[in-house]
């Protein structure tokens, strides 16, 4: 009993320890702008180091990693409808998708440090159908 109930408490401090700097939903609509298939953080900044948790508010959804900074090495994607949490230590901006929606524009950014030289390689990244696309052009002259 002792034994199960140390695993209990650090099992709760652990948890604790890893939580996410930063929460995105993965959206059928967002009940704010009525826009559908997308996360509802669209451009994410924050600082190296930092950690970001998407949430599957709504089944059929995942994180597709699709380009990165330099010396990123680009995580497999994501299993559909699983809550994903992944730590950003390489300054410069990255771009994801849904995979099962990247047609219908579900794609995002993150831009850690500020760091924006690889704007470049995250505008010639192959994205998934022209809404998606127009959508990386536009968040990228959000930036």
């Amino acid at each position: 009993m002792k034994k199960l109930f140390l695993a209990f408490v650090f099992a709760v401090f652990s948890s604790s320890t890893f939580a996410a700097d930063l929460t995105i939903e993965m959206l059928n609509k967002n009940p704010e702008t009525k826009k559908r298939m997308v996360y509802s953080q669209e451009v994410a900044k924050i600082d190296a180091g930092q950690t970001i948790e998407w949430v599957p508010t709504d089944k059929g959804h995942n994180v597709e990693m699709l380009a990165g900074p330099s010396g990123y090495e680009l995580p497999k994607k994501t299993k559909m409808n699983k809550p994903v949490t992944m730590t950003f230590t390489v300054p410069g901006i990255y771009l994801y998708q849904c995979s099962p929606h990247a047609a219908m524009g579900m794609i995002g950014l993150i831009v850690v440090g500020g760091d924006t030289s690889n704007m470049d390689a995250i505008k010639s990244a192959k994205v998934s159908g022209g809404k998606s696309k127009k959508k990386r052009d536009k968040l990228l002259g959000s930036l």
